[in-house]
């Protein structure tokens, strides 16, 4: 399974994005209408949605990751919940990073069970539960955050200030999930990634709407002994060329890119072609952490690929290292009055 925008989502818009716009109209009514009236499940633990207003990513994985971090640093036992795009299980199933591939449970949950404890399940009401019945005392949801089938007491949408919101327009004009008006008053705050200027409008609007807005930095891991070398990169992601830049910034001199689209799994012949090209010219190859699990279990050469490519790591660094736990504190707050109020309402 991938995931593949259009290129014309992320310009400005023409007449693809005009001759969509009955078709977008119509989705935006359905998909305001869910956020608005559906029925959403309670759970008994505080529940912090990290999401984004577009399809495709904006630093979400590492956003959650970065909140579960400091919930672990102040005791509590956090619980990832996610739907496992891309993977085939279509049952609720704790995500066990030993065990599991990416082709059953998705690339994320990957990723997010090697931090904590991660429940995949499409109906996230049932997947939330399972995480309270495994010990969760607080549910970080990897996306959901338009599904309208949880009650969550923290939204953080997550924007890359450089991408923005592309073009602007719902899907399938544009890459906007739902009405930005409907998104914007159900959201707690904003995170902006990064120094761009593409999300200005919108962090001006948020911040005048009274939410709170988390600036913050995508910064690598481990990754200074690239300095100098000359390398080979490639990436199925949602934004390649933003891990390409990420390369860069590492002071490497990055030569030859690969990109396929989000969640792509490469085909043997795929596979090949990179480790082939790498081999000839003798450069480092270079790769993401979710193309690296994809990897695993995989047929024909996939293996090697997997350990001849080098991970960049990468985090989500707050400018301001209280704003986890800021986070945190807002969700538990609201948490308790949700339950005071459902008391009140009995």
């Amino acid at each position: 399974m991938v995931s593949e925008a259009p290129p014309f989502w992320w310009t400005k818009p023409d007449w693809r994005a005009y001759a969509l716009w009955p078709v977008s109209r119509l989705y935006g009514l359905v998909a305001g209408r869910r956020m608005r009236k559906a029925r959403r499940a309670d759970v008994p633990v505080p529940v912090i949605c990290v999401g984004n207003f577009t399809v495709g990513g904006a630093g979400k994985t590492p956003t959650a990751i970065a909140i579960a971090r400091a919930a672990k640093a102040r005791g509590l036992k956090p619980g990832f919940l996610s739907r496992g795009y891309g993977g085939t299980l279509d049952v609720t199933t704790v995500v066990d990073p030993h065990h599991h591939r990416a082709r059953a449970v998705g690339d994320e949950p990957l990723l997010l069970a090697r931090e904590a404890l991660t429940v995949i399940s499409r109906k996230r009401a049932r997947g939330a539960m399972k995480l309270v019945e495994e010990g969760a005392d607080l549910i970080i949801m990897d996306d959901g955050f338009q599904s309208a089938q949880l009650t969550f007491d923290y939204a953080l949408l997550v924007i890359d200030t450089r991408r923005g919101i592309g073009n602007g327009h719902l899907v399938p004009s544009g890459p906007v999930r739902a009405p930005l008006g409907e998104q914007m008053r159900q959201a707690s705050a904003l995170l902006a990634i990064g120094d761009g200027d593409a999300a200005d409008r919108l962090i001006r609007q948020a911040a005048r709407a009274g939410k709170a807005i988390h600036p913050a930095t995508l910064v690598t891991v481990g990754a200074e002994d690239l300095q100098d070398q000359v390398v080979m990169a490639w990436s199925g992601i949602a934004d390649n060329e933003k891990f390409f830049r990420t390369v860069n910034e590492t002071g490497a001199h990055l030569y030859v890119t690969r990109s396929f689209p989000d969640h792509h799994y490469l085909s043997d012949d795929e596979v090949e072609e990179i480790l082939d090209h790498a081999e000839a010219l003798g450069y480092q190859l270079l790769t993401t952490a979710k193309d690296s699990v994809r990897l695993g279990g995989g047929h024909g050469r996939s293996e090697e690929l997997r350990e001849k490519s080098r991970v960049i790591e990468v985090e989500i660094r707050f400018d301001d290292p209280k704003g986890p736990d800021a986070i945190i504190d807002a969700a538990i707050d609201n948490a308790r009055r949700r339950k005071l109020r459902r008391l009140a309402e009995k």
